[in-house]
This record gives structure tokens, sequence and C-alpha cells, in this order.
């Protein structure tokens, strides 16, 4: 395939803008022909998931980017770190992991990227916009902007996404394109009552059932009849992010392309069409869950990292109680949304009942959980799916108020009504 490249292109490759560029745009260069196409195209944004530590390898290639004076074109959010900057040493990271990761985030925000350091940058004052080409990483990001949003972002891996971020530059591909951003199945809610579906607790479930039926396919889902809230649409991107790979989906009658369910297909005939019922949507609720006893040694919040209104939700349940004594409660969340949440209020009550709250990174990104916690509960699906395998622990998926009771209580207290009816 003959590449296509603008003198912008050619001028970044030959070092006219620097060597940092120079890098960056060989970089994007040799995987421009795995994208299959041709051409780049200009970005006006990026949020860059290359900022979880994974070893020296990545902290290096940080440095080597900033050492040769880095900067990004384009507006740039950071994802989660793997400490919290202020806070690792509350927790078990190896100070040698710790100093590492840290330095890592030096390198980023020396390359001029905002330090939201979260994987809700959505739910910032840096949020895009419809219609607006991005470079994103973190797959509840991509999922967000591209279906909520209604932003455009294909799925960049890490270290791809900087490159992109210094550049202004990205292949010209996949869903950043009207074509790619067609519906490939069509999923027709049936027999789901209004009460679930207005229940908090349905909509990582459905998540987690999109990406296990559509896999990495564009699904569209007809049916729903309540308008969902910004945390729970966020709760299926991280579902279906996290259990297949979508990236795009089309909710009919709510999300920003779908209108109708032509408007979804683009005029196009489904290449599937799935009846989905309330036996499908038990089965995805059991899969979140591997642990089916009750022994309990930690309560999780906040995958993606928790909101405002989350934490209004939270404060209230706890206010005046206890968390068992052999139980850890831990939240994660931004610092910004921690610093406003302890602004109004809401952080007082939960540490009076005994819970943490951890910035700038979460326990999947992170070595900071303690060697005794095997039994872990939460209400975030994506917790729920890659806890198992990350951190070694089985796990049981539940509502906000399942959790709070649970840790109360020092054992899993679930209410599956709703799931019955």
């Amino acid at each position: 395939m003959e590449l296509i490249l603008s003198d912008f292109d050619r001028a970044l490759l030959e070092g006219e803008e620097g060597p940092a560029s120079k890098m960056a745009m060989r970089i994007l260069h040799r995987m421009l022909p795995v994208f299959g196409v041709d051409r780049f195209m200009d970005i006006s944004a990026a949020h860059i998931d290359s900022t979880v530590y994974m070893g020296i390898a990545t902290m290096e290639y940080a440095e080597r980017l900033a050492d040769l004076g880095a900067q990004v074109r384009v507006p740039s959010t950071l994802n989660v770190s793997g400490v919290d900057e202020f806070g690792w040493e509350d927790w078990e990271v190896p100070p040698e992991v710790a100093g590492n990761a840290l330095r890592q985030m030096r390198a980023y925000e020396a390359m001029g990227c905002t330090p939201t350091w979260t994987c809700a940058p959505y739910q910032t004052e840096h949020a895009p916009v419809f219609g607006q080409q991005i470079a994103a990483g973190e797959s509840n990001v991509i999922g967000y902007y591209n279906s909520v949003i209604g932003a455009r972002t294909e799925r960049y891996p890490d270290l791809f996404d900087i490159c992109a971020a210094i550049t202004g530059r990205v292949p010209a591909a996949g869903l950043h394109l009207d074509e790619g951003r067609a519906g490939t199945t069509l999923l027709r809610l049936k027999g789901v009552s209004r009460a679930l579906q207005e229940d908090d607790a349905f909509y990582p479930v459905l998540g987690h059932l999109l990406g296990r039926t559509a896999s990495d396919g564009i699904p569209v889902v007809e049916g729903l009849e309540v308008q969902p809230n910004e945390d729970q649409l966020k709760a299926v991107c991280a579902g279906g992010a996290s259990a297949g790979a979508i990236a795009l989906f089309h909710l009919v009658g709510i999300t920003p392309e779908a209108p109708t369910v032509e408007a979804a297909f683009l005029g196009q005939t489904p290449q599937d069409v799935r009846d989905i019922g309330m036996d499908d949507l038990r089965k995805s609720y059991r899969e979140l869950s591997t642990s089916h006893g009750e022994k309990l040694d930690l309560v999780v919040l906040g995958s993606p990292h928790f909101s405002i209104t989350e934490f209004k939700a939270l404060a209230p349940l706890v206010q005046g109680k206890t968390c068992h004594k052999d139980v850890e409660f831990l939240v994660t969340c931004s610092r910004a949304v921690r610093s406003i949440a302890d602004h109004v209020g809401l952080i007082a009550p939960l540490e009076a009942f005994g819970a943490k709250i951890t910035v700038d990174t979460c326990p999947l990104t992170s070595p900071m959980l303690p060697p005794r916690i095997k039994h872990l509960m939460t209400n975030s699906a994506k917790y729920a799916y890659y806890s198992p395998g990350l951190l070694n622990v089985e796990v049981t998926y539940g509502r906000l108020t399942d959790c709070v009771e649970s840790a109360i209580l020092g054992r899993i207290e679930r209410d599956e009504g709703v799931w019955n009816a």
C-alpha cells in the first residue's frame, strides 16, 4: 500500500518539528498500514492511557519523549496513574514501584498534558463535544466519547495515543469516519420491566451483556423505556468495553446518532438481530460474580472513577454507620472530584464510616492492596470483570446499597428482588 502523506506529515518524519515529533510520527507511520488505510487526519484533543505504569519500559518511553522535548499539539487529558501521588504510602505499594510511577507521571506532565489523572475525563470541564475528532486510550473513555457524546475516536492502545497527541494526527479510519459508525447487531429488549431499567444495577449488567453478545461490533439496543443518567451510561460503557471490545454502541432514542433504528444502522440492514430478555440479563448478572459465599474483605467503588453524583448517593447511605472492622471500604476518584466532594461535605461521613478515598489511580493499575484481600464486592462491572485475573481475588457484584449493607455486616448480602421479578 502506497501511503499518502501531507507536507506536514513529511516535515514531522524528516525532523523539521524536532526529534520528539519525528519519533512520534515514525511510530504512527509504521503503524498506519495496520489500520488498513493510507493516510492520516487531524485530531483536536486526546486522552492518554499510557500513564499507567507497567514497568521500567513504559517509564523510560515517556521520559525519552519528554527528554527529546515532546509537547502535545492538542489538549490532552491524562488517565489514571500507577499510584495515588500523595497517598500511595497509605497502601502497600512498593517504594520502587511508586518512585518509577511518579517519574512517569512527571514525564507526561512535562509534555504539556493536563494532569486530570482520571478514567472519567468526560465528567470534567475537559469533556469533548459532538463530532470532535479525538485520540483516546482507556476503553471506557473510548466508549463514552463515541456512544454518549458522539465524539469520534478509534480504540488507540497505550504508547500510540501519546504519539497522536504529539503530532495531532491519527489514521483516517474506522470510527473517525461516518461509514465506520453504522450499527452491526440489533438487540431488542423484551420483557424488561421499567423498574429494572430505572435501577442503577441494570446498567453495568447491560454493558456486560453487550460486550458478551456483540464482541467487537457496534450493537444497537432497542426497547429502553427510560432516559439513563450520565453515571448509568458510564456503567454501560465500562461493562461493554471490559467484557468485549465495545468502542461504540447506539441506544435507540437516547444516544446522539441513534434517533431511530434506521439512523443507527445508517440505512443498512443489521448483520444480526437478537431478542434480549430477562434470562439473558440474569445470566450476565450471574457472570459478574465469581464468589458465592459470605466472605468479604473489601468493598471497592469507582471504576470508572466516582462522580460527585455518586458521592451524593453514597454519603447518606453511610451517615451515622460504621464499616465492619474486618472490611476495607475503598472509593476511587479523581483529585478534582475529591476536592469538590470534600468542599460540599460528602467526604466527612465516608471517613467517619471507615471508608478510604484514593485518587489518581485504582487497584486494577496499582499494586496497592494487601495480600489478605481475597474477597471483594463492587457495583462496577469493570472491577467485577477484571479483578479475578488482575488481583487474584473472588468477586461479588451488587448494587450500591448491597455494597454498603455488606460492609456494615461484614459479609455478603444482596437484595436480588429486581432480578427475579
